[in-house]
């Protein structure tokens, strides 16, 4: 059973990576949007983000070197990461439930990492190097974890019951609250064995050490500790396995809709790559069945865009 559940966990970790970067080279791979022209973009740099500006007010600013700021990006990025500042400003009522939601995913997520860098020290290093390591990480992570599935868990009881409530049950698909109810009962099962068995998390540690190293041994012998430590593995590596596999991956997208969609404002010059690939998209054959637009699959978006109109004789 044990060596079960140890397969189980390095398939979860292994379909979570392949899915994660499958559903990164699908969004890559998206043909370019049409660009907002909505102001500011956060890279903008020259301190024209600050009103709304842009490179643009620059005379002969094709002729100059665009000043791009990483730092502008990551000043609304990691805001909107960890906090949902777009969700507080225009539905406060769905952020209540949904920041406890994702913060509690960030900290488990960050247990996982930290619990990693402990494994790793311990089988690489020395183990007077290691020691420190271990201490510092055997200290924050039953902290951070705790929190983590308290938040989750919170959250996702929320969610359900607004999902449930008047204002958004007819948006709500039965798939929404079956992934809410698989939250709740991973994190529940893996909130148990915390509080009842592994409160210094030295059953979770021991295991995690195990993957690192390959070694299937079990961490706890028999009774409830074991049968609930298993099943916690069990339920949070299917979650992963699962997470990337439907609209919960929304964390790839959202970094497409910003850097691809929001904040895309490379400047269309000649002989550069954005007049390339509009090119290629205007090369493109139209299917559409709107009579206006009058796709019969041969048509191109370049005859369509160039073509004069037809004026109806009335």
């Amino acid at each position: 059973m044990t060596t079960i559940v140890y397969v189980i966990a390095y398939l979860g970790i292994v379909f979570f990576l392949i899915a994660v970067a499958a559903r990164f080279v699908f969004w890559s791979k998206m043909p370019m949007h049409l660009r907002w022209e909505l102001y500011p973009v956060a890279h903008e740099g020259g301190g024209r983000a600050a009103y709304g500006g842009s490179y643009l007010e620059e005379s002969d600013w094709w002729k100059k070197k665009r000043e791009v700021s990483l730092l502008g990006e990551l000043k609304v990025m990691v805001p909107e990461i960890l906090f949902l500042v777009a969700l507080r400003e225009h539905n406060r009522k769905l952020w209540t439930w949904s920041f406890p939601f994702h913060f509690g995913l960030y900290l488990v997520a960050a247990t996982t990492i930290l619990l990693l860098v402990g494994a790793v020290a311990g089988a690489l290093l020395p183990a007077n190097a290691a020691a420190p390591i271990n201490t510092v990480i055997g200290f924050v992570a039953p902290w951070l974890g705790g929190a983590g599935l308290v938040l989750g868990i919170v959250g996702a009881l929320g969610l359900f019951a607004r999902r449930r409530g008047r204002a958004l049950r007819d948006y709500t698909a039965p798939a929404d609250l079956f992934n809410l109810a698989f939250f709740i009962a991973a994190f529940g099962v893996a909130l148990v064995t915390f509080v009842g068995y592994d409160r210094d998390f030295s059953l979770v540690s021991a295991f995690v050490a195990n993957l690192v190293t390959f070694n299937l041994a079990p961490v706890a012998t028999g009774g409830a500790a074991a049968l609930l430590l298993l099943l916690s593995v069990v339920l949070l590596s299917l979650l992963t396995a699962y997470i990337p596999t439907t609209h919960m991956s929304h964390f790839v997208g959202k970094y497409f809709a910003y850097h691809s969609i929001r904040w895309k404002d490379d400047p269309n010059l000649r002989g550069g790559k954005e007049e390339k690939v509009i090119e290629e998209l205007l090369s493109r054959p139209i299917s559409w069945s709107a009579p206006h637009i009058g796709g019969d699959g041969k048509k191109t978006w370049l005859d369509a865009a160039t073509e004069e109109p037809e004026v109806e004789n009335k």
